[in-house]
């Protein structure tokens, strides 16, 4: 007898986009798949529209081969609270409406927390993706979104095994938890083709491993003027022996101009409007080092074995510290970390295991066996 199984998929934000693509993609696969045991998979893209702007949202969907969103929420910006809230109020009736037997969530996003609260009180079962990754520093409001969501879910799929680790300390029973791996490296590797083939080098004039790849966002980077001085000081020493791409987030730009920092002024470094996931991934491999305060960078970095520094006091992703290419930096010992980057050879570190561009079929049996 067959099985039918709905499931809404969840899309917040951009780095959202590149973890729901493979699983979108796996559930066409399946439900083509005449050797499928009889269930039928049926999905609905819902993009809780928390990313707003052309630049960090549509382009992602074309250049992932995702299809247009079933429902656009259409929540925008706002406080945490405000965002949260938004999402939850109209979420809940398309719950209502859809009667899914799942619902799957990615990341740790505010639509991640808001969907999961929505479905918890509705009696909806919830998948998250990414499960159990812990910085242990509640100041993220990252952190806060994970560990809620972790409480509610009732399938929690794990890209490594300290995630799993960090779910058995809080109490959540083992049944629960399945560890399928990295589903970022399932988008990573049904892009390189094209990421490789990206003009990206060749328009800006940069020559393999002989460039630095920056973005940097984070309030802690860029809000503080002493903070951000001291940065883009130190990107000017950088620029001096290789030059410096810095995709600059619409944020950091307006922190420069409100604290007088002179971008024109420092050679060698190289601001460019934010890029697509090809040209990103392109100069992520490309790159000498990459310095950054993104969770996704981090990952990347380590795959392609690219040294990577990343300036933040704490990761919730330490297998790309203790396997791959990954470093915790500061402020204070930047300069002495990145003559330490330049001093050594170009690729290091190890892929993690079940970073193998197969994650999206585990997480699709997990849903299928637990249902």
């Amino acid at each position: 007898m067959s099985k039918k199984l709905k499931t809404l998929i969840i899309a917040g934000a951009r780095p959202n986009f590149m973890k729901v693509a493979p699983i979108i993609q796996q559930i066409q696969r399946y439900s083509e798949d005449v050797a499928n045991n009889g269930t039928q998979l049926e999905y609905r893209l819902i993009h809780t529209g928390q990313h707003y702007d052309e630049k960090m949202s549509d382009v992602f969907f074309a250049e992932l081969g995702i299809p247009a969103p079933d429902i656009n929420l259409a929540v925008g910006s706002g406080s945490h609270a405000e965002q949260t809230a938004n999402v939850m109020i109209k979420f809940e009736p398309i719950c209502e409406q859809e009667k899914p037997d799942w619902v799957v969530v990615v990341g740790d996003v505010n639509s991640t927390l808001a969907c999961t609260l929505v479905c918890a009180k509705l009696g909806i079962k919830v998948a998250h993706v990414e499960a159990g990754l812990r910085s242990y520093d509640r100041s993220m409001p990252e952190e806060v979104n994970r560990i809620v969501t972790d409480a509610l879910a009732d399938l929690l799929l794990t890209p490594s095994a300290d995630a799993n680790e960090n779910l058995i300390r809080e109490g959540i029973p083992a049944s629960k938890i399945r560890l399928v791996g990295n589903v970022m490296i399932d988008s990573l590797m049904n892009n390189l083709e094209k990421a490789r083939s990206s003009p990206i080098l060749d328009r800006i004039g940069l020559k393999q491993k002989g460039f630095v790849y920056v973005t940097l966002h984070r309030p802690s980077n860029v809000d503080k003027q002493s903070a951000l001085t001291l940065l883009m000081s130190a990107l000017g020493k950088v620029a001096k022996e290789l030059p410096v791409v810095f995709p600059m987030h619409p944020r950091t730009r307006k922190m420069c101009e409100q604290f007088n920092i002179p971008l024109d002024e420092i050679d060698g470094l190289q601001i460019v409007d934010p890029l697509g996931y090809h040209d990103s991934l392109c100069l992520t491999e490309a790159a000498r080092f990459v310095l950054t305060d993104s969770g996704g960078l981090q990952e990347e970095s380590t795959y392609f074995k690219t040294p990577c520094l990343t300036l933040r006091s704490n990761t919730e992703r330490p297998v790309t510290v203790t396997m791959g290419s990954n470093k915790l930096s500061n402020l204070d010992r930047l300069s002495a970390d990145i003559d330490e980057v330049l001093g050594r050879n170009t690729t290091i570190g190890q892929i993690p295991p079940l970073w193998d561009g197969r994650t999206s079929e585990r997480i699709i049996s997990s849903i299928i066996e637990a249902s």
